[in-house]
């Protein structure tokens, strides 16, 4: 096998675990980490209200333990008298004076942040 070869190869090898790496550092981060905002927690606790109502969302309770505020909601019926969805929570934790959002589905995260940076 020529050096060309080996060269041509081995750079496919060093590609392909870079590639694995990024995919195993950002499932990582995903799972442990969740988005950080520079506000409060009431804050915090008004905008996820708000998104969720406005996503059809029925806000059951929030519960405070410490730090941490844990948001229970369920899918409304959406006047389609199918009755509520199941039972659904997000978690919000003040971390370094930030608050952080985890097990947050991705489309309600998404207007979240935007309300969160207005």
């Amino acid at each position: 096998m020529s050096s060309w070869h080996r060269g041509r190869k081995a750079l496919g090898l060093a590609l392909a675990v870079a590639a694995w790496c990024g995919t195993v550092t950002t499932a990582a981060v995903a799972q442990g980490k969740g988005k950080h905002y520079a506000v409060s927690s009431d804050r915090a606790i008004v905008v996820t209200r708000t998104v969720l109502e406005r996503q059809g969302y029925d806000v059951v309770r929030i519960e405070h333990e410490g730090s941490t505020q844990v948001v229970y909601y369920r899918r409304g019926n959406m006047g389609r008298g199918k009755g509520k969805g199941r039972l659904e929570k997000l978690v919000i934790r003040t971390v370094d004076r930030r608050v952080v959002f985890e097990d947050t589905p991705p489309e309600l995260l998404v207007d979240i942040d935007v309300h969160l940076k207005l």
